[in-house]
């Protein structure tokens, strides 16, 4: 992940490159696998007794948005998210009777959603593409 991905986002977005937001975007390029929002300030609590829950919930927009991670899916049902440097950018298949997971890229699906975001003129920031499934060894 680029050292100043974020604090370059947020220059152009006119918005402040703060101690507890370095220190999240910093705790976050040295995540390796799948983490929950609660999960994040979890860790960062240990290390900083100061952080809040809030701030940590705020910053996580701003890290989708500037790139520097992507949603991702974990165990339970809430939001997941990872480096989008871990891997390159991929989406996720679900089963939801095992909870396997399959990364994968799909150029086309790519190129659609730039053509349904240039037909109604909107700038694509980031997206969530999951494909809900029963796997083969699930249906048998």
């Amino acid at each position: 992940m680029p050292a100043n991905s974020l604090e370059a986002y947020l220059e152009e977005k006119g918005l402040k490159y703060t101690r507890e937001r370095r220190r999240i975007y910093g705790k976050v390029s040295h995540l390796s696998g799948h983490f929950s929002a609660d999960e994040l300030y979890e860790i960062l609590k240990k290390e900083d007794e100061n952080i809040a829950r809030g701030t940590v919930y705020r910053t996580i927009p701003l890290l989708l948005e500037s790139g520097a991670i992507q949603t991702s899916v974990g165990k339970g049902k809430g939001e997941f998210f990872e480096r989008s440097s871990s891997k390159g950018h991929h989406d996720h298949i679900v089963c939801v009777g095992c909870g396997k997971v399959i990364e994968y890229h799909c150029q086309e699906i790519e190129e659609l959603q730039a053509k349904v975001c240039k037909k109604y003129d909107v700038e694509l920031l980031f997206h969530n593409h999951r494909l809900f499934v029963r796997c083969a060894k699930c249906r048998r």
